[in-house]
């Protein structure tokens, strides 16, 4: 069966008028059903069950005042009449009295807008149930006196006036059973809301410590709580978490073994080279030394990952005047614009390294350096680094940030560059939750934004 073409679109309409939240779609779960439930009943209540009752006791309480006007009208004595009210009193629980000379009010008395649904019914069954019963003209109030219903009916010589009680026109109790079912409803959803919430803030706290652990922060106080799905997720994330810090702290011991023996090696080279005699061929081998001692770094950085640093509200503007001073000494004219007061939580030395990263890539390809520090529109915070280089194609953006990757562009000819630069600088973006992209810059290099979250 294909669906009309309108359905895709009012399916779409409908998903996004959705709410989005767990807490909000178990509570629609809930109290969509209980709502829609207790409407239904409500309206078969009062369609088949209270209007039916209402038109019953109308038909009743008409038959009694046809039945009053007839008696009357087979003996119009004062006599008679007495003896018919006062029986109507006793027996009936009416009150009816006899105007002479009075005539039926030219129009009925509306209520007022708020409450007239709710007579509006009652007064069609009367009407219905009246002219069913009277052959005289008659007028009715309902709204006047709160306990009783004004009738009167137009007799020989005047006007014959029955109050009648409420209860005996229309069933009285309906509003207690919209009363209880109001309740009822906003019962059930006050114990949805408590059961949901408290379900939701486990998984909330689970979603706040794995966020947390990603950017490189810890949750000490974070355990198991909700049900028994959300502990189990949460312990199997604790014990992720366990893994993953183990692995670090294997892998930077490991990496400090590693950076010792190879170091010592070249300490000793150094030396022999600092005391040969110096020619072009130890010069050489001075520069081939350095040039590997870099390298050794940069693999070192890179596998790192300053994995065991931990994060902390850091200033940037001492940061980026930290890192722009190096360029300085490069040669490059760097102009900083960055709020002194802005701060960010991150791990100073990773974040610095990034920065350094960027910073000085952009100083070793152009004479002109921009850095700014912001506010961005996303919620979070922006640094980006222009430069006046040649700059990077569009399609070979992605590219650059490939570990080990050196681009053949003129940019990229730099002889102690081993093509790690940008892939730690993303790396250190990404662990703190946000990223690095590249794009043109306004001064006709290279622009890289680095965005974090807030």
């Amino acid at each position: 069966m294909k669906l009309p073409s309108s359905a895709p679109v009012l399916l779409r309409w409908l998903k996004r008028r959705l709410p989005t939240t767990l807490f909000a779609r178990s509570l629609l779960i809930i109290v969509l059903p209980v709502a829609i439930m207790q409407i239904a009943v409500t309206y078969v209540f009062f369609d088949a069950h209270w209007q039916t009752v209402t038109a019953r006791l109308s038909e009743g309480l008409a038959g009694d005042i046809a039945w009053a006007v007839e008696s009357y009208r087979d003996d119009p004595t004062s006599e008679a009449f007495a003896k018919l009210s006062q029986r109507a009193e006793d027996s009936m629980s009416l009150s009816i009295a006899l105007q002479p000379g009075r005539q039926l009010p030219a129009r009925r008395r509306e209520p007022p807008v708020l409450i007239e649904p709710f007579f509006a019914p009652i007064d069609r069954s009367l009407e219905r149930a009246l002219a069913d019963r009277l052959d005289a003209p008659f007028w009715f109030d309902t709204t006047r006196y709160p306990a009783y219903v004004d009738i009167r009916v137009a007799v020989d010589g005047g006007v014959m006036r029955v109050l009648a009680p409420r209860e005996r026109a229309f069933a009285t109790q309906g509003h207690i059973f919209v009363l209880w079912m109001t309740v009822a409803t906003v019962l059930l959803t006050a114990i949805a809301l408590l059961f949901i919430r408290n379900q939701v803030r486990a998984i909330e706290r689970l979603a706040n410590a794995a966020e947390a652990f990603g950017r490189g922060a810890d949750a000490p106080a974070f355990k198991p709580h909700g049900a028994k799905e959300v502990r189990r997720a949460a312990t199997a994330f604790l014990h992720m978490r366990a893994r993953i810090q183990r692995h670090i702290e294997q892998r930077t011991a490991l990496l400090a073994s590693v950076s010792h023996d190879l170091r010592t090696p070249l300490t000793r080279l150094k030396l022999t080279l600092a005391l040969a005699e110096p020619n072009s061929r130890t010069a050489d081998m001075k520069r081939d030394l350095g040039e590997m001692e870099h390298m050794i770094d940069e693999y070192l950085a890179f596998a790192r990952g300053e994995g065991g640093e931990g994060a902390e509200p850091v200033r940037l503007r001492p940061l980026i005047d930290t890192v722009s001073e190096g360029a300085r000494r490069m040669g490059a004219q760097v102009k900083v614009a960055a709020d002194p007061d802005l701060t960010a939580t991150v791990r100073p030395s990773a974040m610095k390294r990034a920065l350094a990263n960027l910073v000085m890539n952009a100083a070793a390809h152009g004479e002109h350096v921009e850095i700014a520090a912001r506010r961005w529109s996303g919620g979070g915070l922006e640094i980006v680094i222009d430069d006046d280089g040649p700059g990077i194609a569009a399609d070979r953006y992605e590219d650059a940030f490939k570990a080990f990757t050196r681009l053949d562009e003129s940019r990229n000819q730099n002889v102690k560059g081993v093509g790690l630069g940008l892939a730690i600088a993303r790396d250190v973006a990404r662990g703190h939750g946000g990223d690095i992209t590249l794009a043109t810059s306004p001064l006709g290099g290279l622009r890289a934004i680095i965005r974090l979250p807030g």
